[in-house]
């Protein structure tokens, strides 16, 4: 049974709307019985909470099955450890559970960002840090600069690459900046409309992991 694992900041608002959106795509893609999805956050500030009212609402109105009981919460050890395939709402979130991913030992390859799966990046092999990933800050052209992730995306890509900045990013820059062109829109500040446009993206997101899981289904 493959483990995803979907996270946000808090985890009430994006990262449910993902783990709920993306259970709806597993089922109509009959992959549901080989997968699990949950998600979490990167920061405990909203434990214990509800899914936030509005992501509940843009849901229903969208008739996905909302569940009464989420419980929000930090990403734990054992989720971390246990997940196969780990996905960052925002490049801020893929630092900041790098650094909780690696205080535990695990295998960074497993992150990758929730944009790689709708068009906006290609999917890295070896998740968002490593070769090809947009966060991957190593050296493999011979000008000794980063290779491009691909795209339109090539000066964005090499600027979020860079080793010197993601190390030097604050937990409040990489918990609540959610602007960049690689990140899901962060509805919570906004109206109701921000949430459709969330939801939205989280869609078109999932639509590109139902594919890639099937496309994978069918390689074993």
């Amino acid at each position: 049974m493959k483990q995803i694992l979907v996270v946000c900041t808090g985890n009430i608002c994006r990262s449910p709307m993902g783990e709920i959106v993306l259970r709806d795509r597993l089922a109509a893609a009959s992959i549901n019985d080989a997968v699990t999805v949950a998600s979490a956050g990167v920061s405990d500030e909203e434990h214990g909470h509800g899914l936030d009212r509005r992501a509940a609402k843009v849901l229903k109105e969208a008739h996905y099955e909302v569940p009464q009981n989420h419980f929000a919460h930090r990403a734990t050890r054992e989720e971390l450890l246990g997940s196969d395939l780990i996905l960052a709402m925002t490049v801020g979130h893929a630092r900041a559970l790098a650094s909780q991913m690696e205080a535990v030992g695990d295998d960074l390859a497993k992150l990758h960002l929730w944009r790689e799966f709708d068009g906006t990046l290609p999917v890295a092999p070896e998740g968002v840090f490593g070769p090809g990933g947009a966060l991957y800050d190593g050296s493999d052209g011979d000008d000794g600069n980063p290779e491009p992730a691909g795209g339109g995306q090539e000066g964005s890509a090499r600027a979020f690459r860079d080793p010197a900045r993601q190390r030097q990013q604050s937990n409040w820059s990489n918990f609540y900046t959610s602007d960049g062109a690689f990140d899901v829109p962060d509805p919570w500040y906004g109206t109701l409309d921000d949430f459709y446009e969330t939801l939205a993206v989280v869609e078109a997101g999932a639509d590109g992991i139902a594919d890639f899981l099937n496309a994978e289904k069918r390689e074993v």
